[in-house]
């Protein structure tokens, strides 16, 4: 009852969850272009994710997983459908999720185990896998009432379906550990638990074996994607797009969501995007977006690219940015390997490369 005059309160009031504000890119968040500036390793056809061993860096492409060597990418195993997910086993070999619908162990003591469910429930968007300590996995399943694909719908449907899944390579079994996330999108084993991006309520969450999360970091001014470990302690945590108050107003009119949902292709509805678009029909255009054909880089983003270095304790230590007129926009993955990050721009299709000495130079100057 209690919670139901609250949410009532803040609807009328325009506060807590009601609010449309947006935390503001400042402090370690402040933007910079070294995300556009990084070196590009090469440009691919359908790059998902990225994973490393430790000693070589491997991409999802379409079917294929491809090591990138200094020669270029070279193939080192083909699926029999699209990749949505891909992690490093320890011992080995690699996991991978097929079209978001189940996970599949390739090479390695256990070649061949695979997943289609957990808890009885089927899997319908896995877009995230990463090693867990004892030889197990974790997976994140995006939501259970729409596909990998169709991501921007789960948005615009206010989607509470997404899960956090531990998988066990050596016996095959499959757990949940967590359930009605809003969108779970990369996760990352922390200490004696997991951390989870819960994507659209844009945040980290952590979890300690109980069914209920606590907040690591919350109020971030952009959708959370994967997380993945950092040399040193900490961890890299990429986001696909910002946050806009057009978008946050949008997601309270459900009257107008559903008109635009039924009538409007996707590719052109008011939501966020992987990569900016050059369609006169695109939604938001106009002075405050462009002046003389140019593209304003404190314009409202509908894409954006931003990697998050972040301390063990989850505090923000600094970030890289492709800002709104840039083009590496759609940031889903970076692994660090060998002092460099690899960094996937999935809006622009490519594999961006950085010095991660340089880096931490370049912002201390």
């Amino acid at each position: 009852m209690i919670a139901v005059l609250k949410d009532l309160t803040d609807r009328f009031f325009g506060r807590g969850d009601a609010a449309i504000t947006v935390p503001p890119f400042d402090g370690a968040l402040k933007p910079n272009q070294l995300l556009e500036q990084a070196a590009v390793v090469c440009e691919l056809e359908a790059p998902e994710d990225l994973a490393t061993d430790g000693a070589a860096v491997f991409v999802a492409d379409g079917r294929r997983i491809l090591r990138l060597d200094a020669g270029g990418p070279v193939e080192v195993a083909a699926l029999d459908a699209a990749i949505t997910a891909l992690a490093c086993l320890p011992g080995g070999g690699f996991a991978v999720a097929l079209d978001g619908r189940s996970v599949r162990l390739v090479g390695g003591a256990h070649d061949g185990r695979a997943w289609d469910a957990a808890n009885g429930r089927a899997f319908s968007a896995v877009n995230a896998l990463s090693a867990a300590p004892g030889g197990g996995l974790l997976a994140t399943d995006g939501s259970q009432t729409r596909p990998y694909a169709q991501w921007s719908h789960d948005l615009m449907e206010l989607g509470r379906s997404g899960r956090l899944v531990a998988l066990s390579p050596a016996d095959g079994g499959a757990r949940e550990i967590a359930t009605g996330l809003a969108y779970a999108f990369g996760a990352c084993a922390a200490g004696d638990g997991a951390w989870v991006s819960e994507t659209w309520r844009h945040r980290l969450v952590r979890y300690n074996g109980g069914r209920s999360g606590s907040a690591v970091v919350d109020r971030l001014p952009a959708y959370p994607s994967r997380l993945t470990p950092a040399a040193g302690g900490g961890y890299w945590l990429t986001a696909f797009t910002a946050r806009t108050q057009l978008i946050e107003f949008i997601l309270r009119e459900p009257a107008y969501r559903k008109r635009m949902m039924a009538e409007i292709d996707p590719r052109h509805w008011v939501a966020p995007s992987l990569s900016a678009s050059s369609s006169f029909m695109e939604p938001m255009q106009g002075a405050h977006i462009k002046t003389m054909g140019i593209l304003k880089p404190w314009a409202p983003p509908r894409s954006y690219g931003l990697v998050i270095r972040l301390t063990p304790e989850g505090l923000v230590r600094y970030s890289l940015h492709s800002r709104v007129d840039g083009t590496h926009h759609g940031v889903v993955a970076a692994v660090e390997c060998g002092g460099a990050l690899s960094v996937l721009s999935k809006g622009r299709g490519r594999i961006l490369r950085l010095d991660v000495a340089e880096i931490e130079r370049s912002l201390q100057a």
